[in-house]
């Protein structure tokens, strides 16, 4: 029996296993093919859906460095009412809490030994300036010597000393507002006995307050009167005070290495009080900048960039640009280069953004129209609505 030889069917083996790579490739290729034509349209034009963004435009406005310190509120003016004699109180004038002009009465005391005293002196004061008048005559004819003219003149200038005397008593024993302002709380009753140090009530002006707060003396170069500052108290959370510096302290504290500034914050409403605890930032160095909001900014190893919105070949699309930051404030940062004023930037919907994506326009936020109505609007509108409108925002 005649055996094949094993040489021809290791060839025919080997051939077959190189002709294997061939036909997988091809089937490859085929399928691909085949995929291709099953792709809808859209991607078949390489397109993709745009990105729906809101925007803001950058604006140029007016930036300070901000140095942060806590104050505690002091009245404009403030005094405690308080006699300068003992005496008995006769009348209280006043109401707690009412406002009153300067040279209001607002207590009077026991006076009617004193004002016996003005009664008398002015009775004496007119009995002298008769007999100056009848010796002024009587020299004038000869009758009298200017001796006497001159004790007559003597004893009158006495008795107009005497009557301002008295009347200097009487006037110790009522109580005038010495400046416009508000009354305290008061402390005695008609009838009360009261003498010097005793506190009947106080009197504070607090149309305008004093802000006293420790800066650090760092920052002395940049401290001087007119600079402005905001001002915020956890009793108040939801409002914001501002006021200016009025003055720099002349020392600075050794152990503390700090100097004290007073500023003076206005009043309006009479809702702050002497003695309230604020905390204050201080807005120094005022420039004109380009701001951003906070949400706009794309930090990317170590540099930061902003998505600007723009037209490109017909098309609505994201640009990234790099920008140099400088200081923020409390939702806002400085640009210092790579961003124009006006410039629409996108606060929201960078996560989804690359460079040169398309983008649709919800809405640009505004003081009147926050992002979250921008997208509580577009959840609301009917599905193809905010279409129009998009493009007519994005232009």
């Amino acid at each position: 029996m005649t055996q094949s030889s094993p040489v021809p069917r290791r060839r025919r083996l080997l051939s077959g296993l190189l002709l294997l790579p061939a036909l997988l490739l091809a089937g490859l290729l085929l399928a691909g093919l085949l995929l291709a034509g099953l792709q809808p349209a859209a991607a078949q034009q390489g397109g993709r859906p745009p990105v729906p963004v809101v925007i803001k435009p950058a604006e140029r406005t007016t930036f300070h460095d901000r140095v942060e310190a806590v104050g505690s509120l002091k009245a404009n003016e403030s005094v405690v009412l308080s006699p300068s004699v003992s005496e008995r109180v006769v009348e209280l004038l006043f109401d707690d809490g009412q406002e009153v002009q300067q040279g209001d009465l607002l207590v009077v005391l026991e006076q009617a030994e004193e004002q016996a005293a003005v009664n008398a002196a002015q009775a004496v004061l007119a009995e002298r300036r008769a007999a100056y008048g009848r010796s002024s005559q009587l020299q004038e004819q000869q009758f009298a010597t200017a001796a006497q003219l001159d004790e007559r003149r003597a004893a009158l200038q006495q008795a107009e000393a005497d009557l301002d005397i008295a009347r200097a008593r009487v006037q110790d024993r009522a109580i005038l507002a010495p400046f416009d302002g508000v009354i305290g709380l008061r402390n005695v009753s008609v009838g009360a006995l009261v003498g010097p140090g005793d506190s009947i009530a106080t009197l504070s002006d607090i149309s305008t307050l004093k802000l006293d707060f420790a800066v650090p003396s760092s920052f002395l170069t940049a401290l001087r009167p007119g600079l402005e500052i905001e001002a915020r108290s956890p009793a108040l959370p939801d409002q914001t005070f501002t006021g200016e510096v009025r003055n720099v302290d002349t020392v600075i504290d050794p152990v503390t290495r700090s100097i004290t500034v007073r500023a003076m914050i206005p009043n309006e409403g009479g809702v702050l009080r002497p003695g309230l605890v604020m905390t204050v930032e201080l807005l120094k160095n005022p420039r004109q900048a380009v701001v951003v909001p906070e949400e706009a900014l794309v930090p990317r190893d170590r540099r930061n960039f902003v998505f600007v919105v723009s037209e490109r070949d017909g098309r609505t699309v994201a640009e990234r640009r790099q920008i140099e930051t400088g200081t923020r404030r409390p939702g806002e940062i400085e640009v210092l280069d790579g961003l124009q004023p006006g410039e629409p930037v996108v606060i929201h919907g960078t996560l989804k953004l690359e460079d040169g994506a398309p983008v649709r326009v919800l809405g640009t936020e505004t003081e009147d129209t926050p992002v979250s109505a921008i997208l509580q609007g577009q959840d609301a509108a009917p599905p193809g609505a905010g279409s129009g409108g998009a493009s007519g925002a994005g232009g």
